[in-house]
């Protein structure tokens, strides 16, 4: 598996693996009827930020996107946010995706990397994020809605760099 930059030509298959993961309402808050266009508009990062795939030859199995969390006095925390084909699931490339996302931050310089809105009950994702570095800072009760075990929490979570 190779992580590179997203290509104008991975769009194909990325926006399959965005709409089984928005459609399912389990652990983004997008809207589960969000067209190709606004995917491509949430999803893609212009620089400085990143967009990046995890391909196996030419399958795409997952992406990434990376950036600075807030503007202005803000701008020295990162973000990022990964998306797995479900039948790529637990084979190890959405922590390749989230390392290397880190990897990225830290050559750019930023003083650590915070995720807004980790759904509580996303625990494959809080459990690695928590074994790159992450801590839960901070739970907002019942913000999210999930589709089957209606409202959870939605976590922020921070790795400092320091």
């Amino acid at each position: 598996m190779q992580i590179r930059e997203f290509a104008e030509a991975d769009w194909p298959q990325v926006w399959p693996i965005i709409r089984e993961v928005v459609q399912a309402a389990e652990t983004y808050p997008y809207d589960p009827a969000m067209t190709p266009a606004e995917a491509y508009e949430t999803w893609i990062e212009q620089p400085p930020a990143l967009t990046v795939v995890a391909a196996d030859g030419d399958r795409i199995l997952g992406t990434g996107k990376m950036g600075t969390n807030r503007p202005g006095p803000g701008s020295h925390v990162s973000t990022a946010s990964f998306m797995v084909a479900s039948d790529a699931r637990g084979k190890g490339i959405g922590g390749a995706l989230c390392r290397f996302a880190l990897d990225w931050a830290r050559e750019h310089g930023y003083a650590g990397m915070q995720f807004n809105a980790v759904v509580e009950s996303n625990h494959s994702a809080i459990t690695l994020y928590e074994r790159l570095g992450f801590s839960i800072v901070g739970t907002v009760p019942g913000a999210f809605a999930h589709p089957t075990l209606g409202r959870v929490g939605l976590h922020v979570m921070y790795c400092p760099f320091s």
